[in-house]
């Protein structure tokens, strides 16, 4: 079966640092686009970052310049890096992978990832 497992994340003050990663198993990522959601309480989920097969990115305006999203297809890892962090950024983060770059749409999930930044 297709797994996604996230690990890192974590707590951490306003202005610090998290990273958050993704080992995928039972399947390649080689061709897909992986990326990142995430979903703070009582808003809805929502695209964080996305990189393609070509290592094309991709970053909501919240996070350009400040998120910063990578993949290791030796490894069938798929990362983000989180410099200055705001409270805002506080969200469980989910990886998340497309069968291939030319589906609109997500199709495999991790369970997701605590991510809190505290002022």
């Amino acid at each position: 079966q297709v797994q996604l497992v996230e690990s890192g994340g974590g707590l951490a003050q306003a202005g610090g640092s998290l990273s958050v990663s993704c080992q995928v198993s039972g399947t390649l990522i080689t061709d897909k686009t992986v990326g990142w959601y995430r979903q703070a309480p009582g808003k809805e989920r929502e695209l964080v970052a996305g990189i393609t097969s070509f290592g094309r990115t991709n970053y909501a305006d919240s996070v350009n310049g400040r998120f910063t999203i990578s993949r290791d297809n030796a490894k069938n890892s798929v990362y983000l890096q989180m410099n200055s962090l705001q409270p805002e950024d506080t969200a469980v983060y989910y990886c998340a992978a497309k069968r291939s770059d030319y589906h609109f749409k997500y199709d495999y999930w991790g369970q997701g990832i605590q991510v809190t930044v505290s002022s």
